[in-house]
């Protein structure tokens, strides 16, 4: 599913709101999620799961076409780790 079809999941289940309310609704959740996780701040949505940053440290990588050693620097990526009732139900529980 993709953000648009979600919007019009949303749109559809509840007449009473417009398509524009609902598609500012969705973006502002996304985009607070995102400057949280930006201050390195963990987001729990229960029952479905947590968004957090994790930091990957420098390393030396290879080039694969090459084979050259190649210094990768420290990064911070997001990392999403499943609540039990979203894993309860992908495993028919």
């Amino acid at each position: 599913m993709i953000r648009s079809e979600l919007i019009q999941k949303i749109a559809e289940e509840n007449p009473h709101l417009y398509q524009r309310d609902v598609e500012r609704i969705v973006n502002t959740i996304f985009e607070e999620i995102i400057t949280a996780m930006a201050r390195g701040d963990r987001v729990e949505l229960r029952g479905f799961g947590a968004f957090s940053v994790k930091k990957r440290d420098a390393r030396t990588g290879r080039n694969p076409r090459t084979g050259e050693s190649v210094e990768v620097a420290e990064k911070y990526v997001p990392f999403f780790k499943t609540g039990k009732l979203l894993r309860d139900r992908l495993n028919g529980k």
